[in-house]
């Protein structure tokens, strides 16, 4: 069980990683935690990474794969995962594919590796956004947000529809029934 969520900020790939992985009892690995995370404890990560997403910028592709790396080697992510804001580019997409092939021994099309997009309208987006309240989330942030997800991250969807690895899901409903879905979609994976 090897799952990637992915979709515009605020569309829900956390909330929906945390029920799956919970239900799953696999790890729910979400690169946005690890970094807020970091950035709180005031770590050498945290100040390089909160610069960035203070301008609603990505944090540079190093930074992530090495939390990444380091993460997956973990013994509790050996029968399965789920991440959750990587890969956010397909040079991330390529490291992730290069790095489950030396985990798992295996050719990179056999790792089972599924990505999941949440799809939803802008305009929800922004609305759901708002009302969460974090610091970096106000609405011209969430707008270059929005921007730098659909420049730098939807080139993903074709990367993984391609290789026949894209579970498409229409996150614009209520939380239940997207759940309901995803695990109906995915079961067996």
């Amino acid at each position: 069980m090897q799952f990637i969520f992915m979709g515009p900020p605020g569309a829900g790939k956390g909330t929906q990683a945390q029920i799956l992985a919970a239900s799953w009892k696999i790890p729910h690995i979400s690169t946005g935690d690890i970094l807020r995370a970091c950035v709180v404890a005031q770590t050498a990560l945290g100040q390089k990474a909160q610069a960035y997403m203070d301008k609603g910028e990505l944090v540079p592709d190093e930074l992530l794969m090495d939390i990444v790396a380091e993460r997956l080697k973990e013994p509790d992510a050996a029968a399965g995962w789920i991440l959750d804001g990587f890969p956010r580019t397909v040079p991330q997409a390529t490291f992730l594919d290069k790095l489950l092939h030396e985990l798992s021994g295996k050719g990179a099309a056999n790792t089972g590796l599924k990505a999941v997009n949440l799809d939803v309208p802008d305009d929800i987006l922004v609305a759901r956004l708002l009302s969460r309240g974090r610091k970096d989330d106000n609405e011209e942030t969430i707008r270059r947000r929005l921007q730098v997800y659909r420049e730098q991250t939807e080139p993903l969807i074709s990367f993984y529809g391609d290789r026949h690895q894209l579970v498409a899901v229409d996150g614009d409903r209520a939380m239940a029934e997207v759940t309901a879905h995803l695990q109906q979609e995915l079961a067996g994976s």
